[in-house]
């Protein structure tokens, strides 16, 4: 066995997009509710859980979005686990702010705009943002949840969607 060297040809943010447009990442939308009362929501792939306990899940988000002055501690929000027939409330949810709540497929739960359709609910809590730089990690408590079984995820990979596809191996 040859033990080779990596040749590591790409730096800083070039290095960065390469690597994340080949790691694969659930697509999900996070609604909440501006001080004005308008619904505000975003397409994200950055959701991750931080833990179970407590329960805690976090995002990342451009501290230049619309959404962001918003979505500060104490704010209720809704993070929607997206399936593929989502496929165009991803893409809504990632166009021009002015039209994401412009259609029906919306309703109200918890004093966020829900979307039933998602594969799975959290409803939750913002309990803390991390600014780095022009973005920033939220913190979130979960405090409730509901699922849609049997759904197949929504994925983000290659700068495209896609389906989650064949099950190779389980992890329990």
């Amino acid at each position: 066995m040859t033990n080779q060297e990596p040749e590591f040809s790409l730096h800083g943010a070039d290095a960065l997009r390469a690597a994340f447009r080949r790691h694969a990442s659930g697509v999900a939308v996070i609604t909440s509710v501006a001080k004005s009362g308008e619904p505000i929501g975003f397409t994200a792939t950055s959701v991750t859980s931080l833990g179970s306990n407590p329960p805690l899940v976090s995002f990342n988000i451009s501290r230049g979005a619309s959404s962001y002055p918003h979505l500060v501690p104490g704010v209720d929000l809704a993070i929607h686990a997206l399936t593929r027939e989502n496929l165009e409330l991803a893409k809504i949810m990632s166009g021009p702010k002015e039209a994401r709540f412009e259609s029906e497929l919306h309703t109200w739960s918890h004093g966020v705009p829900i979307f039933l359709s998602a594969a799975a609910i959290l409803i939750g809590r913002v309990r803390t943002r991390l600014e780095v730089e022009a973005n920033a990690v939220v913190v979130v408590d979960v405090l409730r949840g509901s699922e849609n079984p049997d759904t197949e995820p929504l994925i983000y990979f290659k700068r495209g969607y896609h389906t989650s596809g064949e099950r190779l191996a389980d992890n329990f």
